[in-house]
């Protein structure tokens, strides 16, 4: 996936050992979470910290799940397209109903993300700030992959 960000970071929790070697160690930046029981905040906060870490002036971030197949470069590069565009801190993906990942945020809203706790993600977060929020169509976004029943359905498509 070729998307116009400085920077990869991947963040690994439950099952790292099986996936670590699985990922191409010269494109990413890689990070352990080993508070991933907590639940998806755990990992939002400790990939942004090391990616602050290592990019003290990174101006937002865009946070991905792994379990959206159809996630493309073409829309992460969209989601930057219509930050730069509409000027607005927050850029979602929405499917259906939907608001969600994956999500762009300005820097403006890194001490909110690092406030997070356990398994909520940012939804709040783009909840609360629904005047400052931008979104681009994701309309395969509402499809993951959860489990072995939800890969064997989306091979038949």
């Amino acid at each position: 996936m070729n998307a116009n960000a400085s920077s990869v970071m991947v963040v690994l929790g439950a099952h790292s050992n099986l996936l670590y070697g699985e990922i191409d160690k010269n494109k990413v930046q890689m990070v352990m979470n080993t508070e991933w029981e907590e639940g998806m905040a755990s990992s939002i906060r400790i990939g942004l910290k090391s990616l602050l870490k290592l990019i003290p002036s990174v101006d937002a971030v865009i946070f991905i799940v792994c379990d959206q197949p159809y996630l493309s470069a073409s829309l992460l590069n969209e989601l930057l397209i219509t930050q730069q565009e509409t000027g607005k801190p927050i850029v979602a993906s929405h499917y259906g109903e939907a608001i969600g990942p994956p999500a762009l945020f300005h820097k403006s809203f890194f001490s909110e993300l690092m406030q997070l706790k356990g398994d909520t993600g940012a939804k709040n977060i783009i909840q609360q700030h629904s005047a400052e929020l931008a979104t681009v169509p994701f309309p395969e976004g509402k499809i993951d992959i959860d489990n072995p029943a939800d890969y064997e359905e989306l091979q038949k498509n």
